[in-house]
């Protein structure tokens, strides 16, 4: 087959340009030779558009919450809307100076930047764009995310330690313990769609949902959405960069691209968990069925997983420019209180719900309403206990200030006589 330029673009609007290049190069070339060179046009494609999708997604994030703030935002550089401001704020980290204090490790303190990045964009390789677009199809998909994810734990310990800073090491072991903490309501709010598809693979989760699984256990969904909010260290659970407690964190001594490769990895993972979140509980790039037309199923499909995506990011920034930054003791006591015993009861309903043979072999529309139903059911147990428990706090409360009146009463009465 030869090439044809009239084919090739119409392959790359159909999303197809590596089925035709495959047909194209199969005389000349070695299929694992074929393979190799499109496996690292995937990688440089798809790493190039999520180091550059960064600009965009800080200047539509700057906008967002000054519109939420009742501000106007970035409005200079670039025209009226600012869209190049992003763009200078690049190049002055760029120019900047890097400096490396004395006395750092000299090994970790450079290293921990990189491997932060090289984790943030490792993650993608799993995800389904589209039916057939995929890096790789793993059938244990969803642990190969979890691990990944496990490995920042380290970068953020290397950045702490290699700076020589003390305050940077707090920031360190702060992270660690928010990570480490939320990691597991996450993971066992993955465990939820695993039962109800059989499956750890991402492309077979996004099969599966003939009925989106935000619809089938809103619960999960709404658990794995807050563990990743702290996972990302994005508002309420910003505390990995607080500030006025720590001086911004692990990564106080960082300075120029440095400090920017930090910044970039966080962007990038918030969008591969919002990525996640379609692909798991929103259906991914399925959309009515169109996605299986012969023809434009697949941009179809791509499309609709990039509205889904870009809808939950909305979410985490609207969020992040709604809520106040949460203190450490609230956090902890959300995850270990309320999110990991819920989460525990959630997996063990699932899970027999699931062994039920006359529910597997229902049709999905009422396999999925039964589902619906418990979910809703453990998510108002779970409120009432909320209810209950603040109740009681806050009648001790009271008690204990009614004493505290009743004894002031009885001194000030002593001193008068």
């Amino acid at each position: 087959m030869s090439f044809n330029l009239i084919d090739f673009l119409r392959s790359l609007v159909q999303l197809t340009v590596f089925d035709y290049l495959r047909a194209v190069w199969a005389d000349s070339m070695a299929p694992w030779l074929i393979e190799a060179i499109l496996d690292i046009a995937g990688i440089l494609i798809v790493s190039t558009f999520l180091l550059l999708i960064v600009i965009f997604l800080i200047w539509l994030e700057r906008k967002i919450i000054a519109r939420i703030q009742d501000r106007i935002g970035p409005n200079r550089v670039g025209g009226r809307f600012g869209l190049l401001q992003t763009v200078a704020d690049v190049i002055k980290l760029l120019v900047k100076e890097q400096i490396t204090p004395a006395g750092a490790d000299f090994l970790a303190y450079n290293l921990a930047p990189l491997l932060t990045v090289m984790t943030s964009l490792l993650l993608w390789a799993v995800i389904p764009f589209a039916d057939g677009i995929i890096g790789v199809d793993l059938n244990i998909g969803v642990f190969y995310i979890l691990s990944i994810s496990s490995a920042s734990v380290v970068t953020i310990l290397l950045a702490g330690w290699g700076s020589n800073n003390k305050y940077a090491l707090l920031g360190a072991f702060r992270s660690v313990a928010q990570l480490v903490s939320y990691e597991i309501p996450m993971v066992l709010s993955l465990i939820v769609p695993i039962l109800l598809a059989h499956t750890m693979a991402l492309q077979g989760l996004v099969l599966a949902q003939i009925v989106p699984y935000l619809l089938v256990v809103p619960l999960s969904a709404i658990i794995f959405f807050i563990s990743a909010l702290a996972e990302t260290g994005r508002t309420p659970f910003d505390l990995l960069e607080a500030e006025s407690e720590i001086v911004a964190g692990f990564h106080i001594e960082y300075s120029g691209m440095k400090f920017g490769m930090f910044f970039l990895a966080e962007f990038i993972s918030t969008l591969f968990m919002s990525a996640l979140f379609a692909t798991i509980y929103l259906g991914g790039w399925r959309f009515f069925g169109l996605e299986s037309l012969e023809t434009w199923g697949r941009p179809i499909g791509f499309i609709a997983f990039f509205v889904k995506m870009f809808a939950v990011y909305f979410v985490f920034v609207w969020i992040r420019g709604t809520l106040p930054r949460v203190r450490i003791d609230q956090m902890m006591d959300l995850n270990w209180k309320f999110l990991v015993p819920l989460s525990l009861v959630l997996v063990l309903v699932v899970a027999i719900v699931e062994k039920l043979s006359f529910v597997t072999n229902s049709g999905p529309y009422l396999h999925a309403a039964i589902h619906l139903v418990l979910n809703l059911a453990v998510g108002l147990g779970a409120l009432e206990i909320l209810r209950w428990r603040g109740r009681r706090e806050r009648t001790a409360y009271e008690s204990a200030r009614e004493l505290e009146g009743l004894e002031s009463d009885e001194l000030v009465a002593e001193a008068a006589h």
